[in-house]
């Protein structure tokens, strides 16, 4: 679905990403991790043109470049962080802005339209809080409103640029099983950017590290998740201990 080359970025005369590459392949679960600086979320913005990039992406065997906007939408949905700008719009309102690479200028949302926000509203748990202002929603709410808008632009692929961070234990739950419906119910592709190794090794069936702009790994979650790997990657001793059930290693806090 994705083939990324050689890709790199320079931002006042500073490199950021440098000659990365890797596959996504279609249906699959990628989760991209690595310490703060290391280029994740420049990498993420480049996958949706969002910043310039030297190398080489290609969505479907075309290029990325080739691609026009409302054409790229249609294959690629991108989540941004979640932010305190104002919104001045209902939930179904915002979700129903996901429908914008279907729509005519002036023309209203047709029945298709209307079934895919109602749909994503459904899938998000968020049905309920339809017709509630966005800017009264909880950060976790939030975030499952612009996944919401996400899945109703009805894009193969996924990108999500730490989808759970600054949330509650509770959100990020949530969070994390609306991705995972979208993932295994509706075959969505996706890319997410976490800090959140251990949801990351649970959640995704394939893992890609990055260090000081390049790939440092790139394999199964559980090849990832081994001490001496881990602290290479984040230059800090970690302590792993198995989860209760199917026993992937997990990282867990040090108690000197």
């Amino acid at each position: 679905m994705l083939a990324v080359e050689q890709l790199s970025v320079v931002i006042d005369g500073r490199p950021i990403v440098h000659r990365v590459g890797f596959q996504v392949f279609p249906g699959e679960y990628l989760a991209i991790v690595g310490p703060n600086g290391a280029g994740k979320t420049t990498l993420l913005k480049c996958l949706d043109r969002l910043l310039p990039c030297s190398g080489c992406v290609e969505l479907f065997g075309r290029p990325l470049a080739h691609y026009r906007r409302r054409e790229l939408a249609k294959r690629v949905g991108y989540v941004p962080q979640i932010d305190g700008r104002a919104l001045p719009l209902s939930v179904e309102e915002f979700v129903g802005l996901g429908r914008y690479p279907y729509l005519h200028a002036f023309a209203a949302m047709s029945a298709e339209d209307r079934a895919a926000v109602r749909q994503a509203l459904e899938e998000t748990a968020m049905t309920a809080l339809a017709n509630r202002a966005i800017d009264t929603l909880s950060g976790g709410e939030r975030q499952k409103a612009m996944i919401a808008a996400a899945l109703a632009q009805g894009a193969d692929l996924l990108l999500l640029d730490e989808p759970t961070t600054f949330l509650d234990y509770r959100h990020q739950t949530e969070i994390r099983a609306v991705l995972r419906r979208a993932h295994r119910q509706r075959g969505t592709t996706i890319l997410a950017v976490t800090h959140d190794v251990n949801a990351a090794a649970l959640d995704a069936d394939r893992a890609l590290a990055l260090r000081e702009g390049e790939v440092v790994f790139d394999g199964p979650p559980r090849q990832l998740m081994q001490p001496d790997l881990l602290q290479a990657i984040y230059r800090t001793p970690v302590a792993l201990a198995s989860h209760p059930r199917g026993g992937m290693p997990m990282i867990v806090p040090d108690a000197e």
